[in-house]
C-alpha cells in the first residue's frame, strides 16, 4: 500500500483510495501471500536467476514497485475516462499482474513454435584488475571486435561472444567464456582508454544510487483539439496513439495504451521492423516482437526522406498522442520536433522515451538497459527490468498529459531507474511459501494462471487492469 500511495500522489490523483484497489495475487488462483511468493510463481525468479544457473529472487521488490505504478497509472486512466463521460468507477490490479508483465516477453519466447535452447548461465557486470565492477555496451559488431582485440582477447572467444551479448536482452543470461578473465587482467584504466577509443561504452557500477529524479516530467499547455470521441468502455476508447519505437520501453508503452483502449499505429521503417523476424517465432511474428505489438495498426515509412516526414505528419494530423524513443537529435534531424507536430495537431501529446534524459548532456553513451542499471545503482540484472518499468512509467506520463492538458511528457529509463531506487526502500517481510517457478512454458499451461494469461500464437500476458462501471 505505502508503493500505491507514493504512486498515486506522483499522478496528482484526486480518486478516493476505494476506487483503486491491489491485491497480490488477482485473477492468479494460487495463495501467494506477498513479495517473494509472487516472484517465486510468475517467473521472475527463474529468469533473473538464469544468469546465476539457478532461480534467483531480485534484490528488491520489484513486483510491488510495478504493480503500484500500474496502480497510479490505471487511477490517472479511471479519472480521465470520467471526464470523458465513460461510466468507470474502479480500477484493479495485483503485484501478480505486474510480475506477469515483467517477464511477459520471456513467457512469449517460452511457449513459442519453436522455443529458445536453454542458455548456459554467467555475464555482466565485469570486474576490472583492480575490483571496480562495470558494464559495456555496443550495437554495431565492429565495435565489439575492436575493443576485444586491443585488449588481446582471443578471436574464437570473441566471435562466440558477439551472439549471447547482443542477445542478453531476450535470453536474461550471457555466457563469455574467456572474455571476462580479459577484463580481469586489466586495469580499469586501461579498460576505459580502449573503450573510449574503439567506440565501447563503458559504465562504471555506481554505489550511490540515483533517486532524486521524477519518473516523467509533464510541460505545455494544450490550446486543445478535442479528443475524440469514446467508442468503448476503456478510457482511452477512441484516442489514437501514433508510436515510432523499436526495442522495449517506447512499444510496451504503446501496448499499455493499446490496452486502456487506445487505437495505435506503429511507424516502421521500410520493410517492417527487424525485431518482427527475430526467432523464436509465434506463426510469421518473432514472440517477443509479438508481446509488446499485438493489436497494433502497422504503416511502414521511411522517415529519412522529406516524402517519409510528410507522411507522419499527415498522419499526426488526426492523433491524440505521438511517442517516439529515437536516440538525441533525431527528431531535429527529421524535423519532427514538438513544435513540428503542434503545427499539423495543434494540442497533440508529445511524448519522448529516452535512455538518458537531459542528464548526461546532449551526446550521452548509448542509453540501453544494462548500461542505465549500472550508472544508475539498481540492483544489478540481465532482466529488463529498467526498460519494462520504463514503459509503464512512459505510459503514465502520457495518460497524465491526456488528463492535464499537457502537451509534452518526458521520461527515461534513467528516470524509470531513479524511481525504482526511491522505491526499494521498503521491502515485503513475508516469507516464501509455494513452489519457485523453473519452466516459463509449464507456467503458461498451468490452468491457475488462465485468468491472466491468453494464447494467441504464444503466451501472452492479459491487461492487467480490470475495469468496473
Amino acid at each position: 500500500m505505502r508503493h500505491l500511495l507514493g504512486a498515486r500522489e506522483a499522478a496528482g490523483v484526486t480518486l478516493s483510495l476505494d476506487a483503486v484497489s491491489v491485491s497480490v495475487a488477482g485473477p492468479v488462483d494460487l495463495p501467494l501471500t506477498g513479495e517473494q511468493d509472487v516472484q517465486a510463481a510468475c517467473g521472475i525468479m527463474h529468469v533473473h536467476g538464469r544468469r546465476f544457473g539457478r532461480p534467483t529472487p531480485l534484490g528488491f521488490d520489484y513486483a510491488s514497485i510495478i504493480a503500484a505504478e500500474l496502480a497510479g497509472l490505471g487511477a490517472q486512466a479511471l479519472e480521465l475516462a470520467q471526464a470523458r463521460g465513460i461510466p468507470l468507477h474502479a480500477v484493479s490490479t495485483s503485484l501478480a499482474q505486474g510480475a506477469l508483465l515483467a517477464v511477459a516477453q520471456y513467457l512469449a519466447a517460452a511457449t513459442a513454435d519453436d522455443p529458445d535452447e536453454p542458455q548456459s548461465p554467467g555475464g555482466p557486470p565485469f570486474r576490472s584488475a583492480d575490483r571496480v565492477a562495470f558494464e559495456i555496451e555496443a550495437l554495431d559488431p565492429a565495435v565489439w571486435q575492436r575493443f576485444w582485440a586491443a585488449l588481446g582477447a582471443d578471436d574464437r572467444a570473441v566471435s562466440r561472444g558477439w551472439r549471447p551479448f547482443l542477445h542478453r536482452f531476450a535470453t536474461a543470461t550471457c555466457p563469455l567464456p574467456g572474455l571476462a578473465e580479459v577484463l580481469a587482467a586489466h586495469p580499469i584504466a586501461r579498460i576505459t582508454d580502449v573503450a573510449r577509443r574503439t567506440g565501447m561504452t563503458l559504465v562504471r557500477v555506481s554505489d550511490q544510487p540515483v533517486d532524486h529524479l521524477p519518473a516523467f516530467v509533464l510541460s505545455g499547455t494544450g490550446g486543445g483539439h478535442p479528443r475524440g470521441r469514446p467508442a468503448g468502455l476503456l478510457p482511452l476508447s477512441g484516442l489514437v496513439v501514433l508510436e515510432s519505437c523499436r526495442r522495449v520501453q517506447g512499444p510496451l508503452a504503446g501496448h499499455l495504451l493499446r490496452l486502456l483502449g487506445a487505437t495505435v499505429l506503429r511507424i516502421e521503417p521500410p520493410g517492417g521492423d527487424p525485431s518482427r523476424w527475430v526467432p523464436p517465432m509465434a506463426g510469421d511474428t518473432s514472440a517477443r516482437f509479438h508481446a509488446l505489438n499485438r493489436g497494433k495498426d502497422v504503416v511502414e515509412i521511411d522517415l529519412g526522406t522529406p516524402g517519409g516526414r510528410r507522411e507522419a505528419l499527415d498522419l499526426a494530423a488526426t492523433a491524440d498522442v505521438f511517442l517516439h524513443n529515437w536516440a538525441p537529435g533525431k527528431a531535429e534531424q527529421w524535423s519532427l520536433r514538438p513544435a513540428d507536430l503542434a503545427r499539423v495537431r495543434p494540442g497533440i501529446v508529445y511524448a519522448h522515451a529516452s535512455g538518458w534524459g537531459a542528464e548526461l548532456g546532449p551526446n550521452p553513451p548509448l542509453g540501453t538497459d544494462f548500461v542505465v542499471q549500472a550508472h544508475s545503482g539498481v540492483p544489478p540484472t540481465l532482466m529488463t527490468v529498467v526498460d519494462v518499468f520504463g514503459g509503464v512509467v512512459s505510459a503514465h506520463g502520457i495518460v497524465a498529459a491526456l488528463t492535464s492538458g499537457a502537451t509534452r511528457v518526458d521520461s527515461s529509463l534513467l528516470s524509470a531507474a531513479g524511481t525504482l531506487n526511491a522505491r526499494s526502500w521498503h521491502r515485503c517481510a513475508e516469507p516464501l511459501t509455494v513452489p519457485v517457478c523453473d519452466d516459463l512454458a509449464a507456467l503458461g499451461a498451468d490452468p491457475r494462471f488462465a485468468g491472466a494469461l491468453v494464447r494467441d500464437g504464444c503466451v501472452l500476458v492479459r491487461s492487467p487492469w480490470e475495469f468496473t462501471s
